[in-house]
């Protein structure tokens, strides 16, 4: 594979040391394909593509991947975990707090700069969430009606 080539899935899965299953590859396509999807949406995702899957395999697989670097699992609190394909930056979050929209935004200036802590507490730090609250849209639009 020259370097200007995108490997598939099953090569990914290979290259973190997972082994290939057509549900691992269905459930990271899935996860790939959406937008902040929770464990029944990626359930109903990957039974779309390959049949019956049951919830457990689906947590496993969300495991795994996730411990992989694959995906990643993000929490806003009071909402149940969801997962995204977008791991190869810094990003944070804005979550509504009317309907749950989660959006990606990336960080504001610089080279990750939220990484720089006004106080590190001797802490080695290697990432940073930050999540910002709000109303989407159409939820900003509804309440001003």
């Amino acid at each position: 594979m020259t370097a200007s080539q995108t490997p598939t899935t099953a090569e990914e899965l290979r290259g973190a040391g997972l082994r290939v299953t057509a549900a691992r590859v269905a459930l990271l396509e899935t996860v790939r394909d959406g937008d902040h999807l929770g464990v029944e949406a990626i359930a109903s995702g990957v039974r779309d593509r390959i049949g019956h899957v049951s919830l457990q395999a689906v947590y496993d697989a969300l495991h795994a991947l996730t411990s992989a670097g694959l995906m990643r699992r993000i929490e806003p609190a009071g909402s149940p975990a969801r997962f995204e394909g977008r791991v190869s930056d810094n990003h944070h979050h804005l979550v509504c707090r009317s309907c749950g929209a989660v959006v990606d935004v990336d960080c504001a200036v610089g080279e990750a700069p939220c990484l720089t802590a006004s106080d590190n507490h001797g802490f080695s730090i290697g990432e940073a969430e930050v999540t910002y609250w709000g109303l989407c849209p159409v939820c900003s639009t509804a309440s001003s009606s």
